[in-house]
């Protein structure tokens, strides 16, 4: 039985609530102390020639490399450039990482945003096991653009009968994406599918808001639970998610 730990993170950039202190090394030391096997992040820093000049203690590597060091392998995908730097979405996992593709979907440059798709080897598994991060826009017209690229990006890239989680921060208080992640792709939220309903995560000091989610198909949700109010408020504006799950065995069809 193959099992698997996973976590989302909005982390802010490595910045606190209203950016009031760098948070990145207090960040990775709560990361290790979850010991996901898959973390999906949103807000990752690349690049910030600004704060490496100004803060003594600004890690030399990404932020993506610094959260992963020894402990994890990260790809990341770089969404908002501008000229002092960059950011996105990273993927960190235990598992090796046989292929990543950043998805541009950005729909106004005010907002730009991409879909982190992963390749993870499980030798359990007889096909990979396809992690996609997420964080779409803050209007409900361009999530609904933006879910529909998923829909298509899933659909032609990733085999039906593949092992596949989708987790990131979705902004979708209203829960509208749900129809078309679980009608068109088969896909289950984690949260919902073991507590009845997606999990509150933001603001993380006392979370009122369903913003992050955990979509999945191939497997069966065992554990969850939300990471909010001391310590984590003072990392990030959004609770951590956690969720551990269970590798569905492939049924073998016997010919006769």
């Amino acid at each position: 039985m193959t099992k698997l730990r996973i976590c989302t993170y909005n982390i802010h950039k490595g910045f606190s609530q209203f950016n009031r202190r760098m948070v990145i090394h207090e960040l990775r030391e709560r990361l290790r102390h979850l010991d996901p096997d898959i973390t999906f992040l949103q807000e990752v820093q690349g690049l910030h020639l600004g704060h490496a000049s100004r803060l003594a203690n600004w890690p030399r590597e990404p932020q993506h490399e610094f959260l992963a060091h020894s402990r994890w392998t990260a790809a990341y995908g770089g969404n908002a450039s501008y000229g002092h730097g960059h950011h996105g979405n990273a993927i960190l996992s235990r598992l090796p990482i046989i292929n990543a593709t950043n998805h541009d979907v950005t729909l106004h440059s005010l907002e730009c945003r991409g879909l982190l798709h992963c390749e993870l080897s499980l030798p359990e598994a007889p096909t990979p096991v396809h992690a996609i991060c997420i964080h779409l826009s803050l209007t409900e017209q361009q999530r609904r653009s933006q879910i529909a690229s998923l829909v298509a990006l899933v659909e032609k890239h990733i085999p039906r009968d593949a092992a596949l989680i989708i987790a990131g921060d979705f902004n979708d208080w209203r829960n509208r994406v749900q129809y078309n992640l679980a009608h068109r792709l088969g896909l289950i939220e984690a949260f919902t599918d073991h507590t009845g309903s997606p999990a509150r995560s933001y603001p993380s000091k006392l979370p009122v808001l369903r913003l992050d989610r955990i979509y999945l198909r191939g497997f069966t949700v065992t554990t969850t639970a939300v990471h909010w109010g001391l310590p984590w408020s003072r990392i990030s504006d959004h609770a951590a998610l956690i969720t551990e799950l269970v590798l569905k065995e492939k049924r073998k069809v016997t010919r006769t």
